[in-house]
C-alpha cells in the first residue's frame, strides 16, 4: 500500500468536502472554494469527518495515483483553513519590488521595469526595510497557483552562482562558486 495514500485526512470544523458522481472534490471553507478533478479509477469517501482513498488494483499507475490524489485532496483542506503563503527576496544593487493592488512592478536589474500581473486568487504585499532585501510576499488558498507564480517571478532573474544576486524563496540556500583565481 502507498504509505502516503492510505492515511485519512481529517476534516477540520466548518469545513465540507463534496464528491460528485464525475469523480470531482469540491472543499468549502471558511477562506474559500477549491475543486479537484480525481481519475475515474481512483474511489474518494468521505466518512466520519474523514476523506478515504482507495485504489482498485496494485498496478504501477494506480499505485502511483493513489498517493498523489491523497497528497492533491489533503492541500485543498489545508488550503481552505490555514491558506498558504511563500516568500520571495530580491537580492543585488538597486533591486526593488513596489506593488498596486496586484500588479508587481519590479526593477531587476534590467533596462527596463518588468510589469508583472498576479492572478485575483493571490495577495500580493511587498516590503522594503533600509538595511534588508527587499521582498514579495504571495498568499492565498491555492497551493499549486501560488508555487507556479512564485517559479514564474523566480524565472525574471535567477539567483546566479557567484554573487547570489537575483530573485530567491526566503530561506532557499545557494551553492555558491568560487571566482576567477588571480594569475602568477
Amino acid at each position: 500500500m502507498s504509505r502516503i495514500g492510505k492515511q485519512p485526512i481529517s476534516i477540520p470544523a466548518g469545513v465540507t468536502v463534496k464528491v460528485d458522481d464525475h469523480n470531482n472534490v469540491t472543499v468549502k471553507g471558511p477562506k474559500g472554494e477549491l475543486k479537484q478533478a480525481i481519475d475515474r479509477d481512483i474511489t474518494v469517501e468521505v466518512t466520519d469527518g474523514q476523506v478515504l482513498i482507495t485504489r482498485p488494483t496494485d498496478q504501477i499507475r494506480h499505485r502511483a495515483m493513489h498517493g498523489l490524489y491523497r497528497a492533491l485532496v489533503s492541500n485543498l483542506v489545508k488550503g481552505v483553513t490555514e491558506g498558504y503563503k511563500k516568500d520571495l527576496e530580491l537580492v543585488g544593487v538597486g533591486f526593488k519590488a513596489a506593488n498596486t493592488g496586484n500588479v508587481l512592478d519590479l526593477a531587476l536589474g534590467y533596462s527596463h521595469n518588468i510589469i508583472f500581473d498576479v492572478p485575483s486568487e493571490l495577495k500580493v504585499a511587498t516590503t522594503t526595510e533600509k538595511g534588508k532585501n527587499p521582498t514579495i510576499s504571495l498568499e492565498g488558498i491555492d497551493k499549486q497557483l501560488i508555487g507556479q507564480v512564485a517559479a514564474k517571478l523566480r524565472s525574471l532573474r535567477k539567483p546566479e552562482p557567484y554573487k547570489g544576486k537575483g530573485v530567491k524563496y526566503a530561506g532557499e540556500v545557494l551553492r555558491r562558486k568560487a571566482g576567477k583565481a588571480a594569475g602568477k
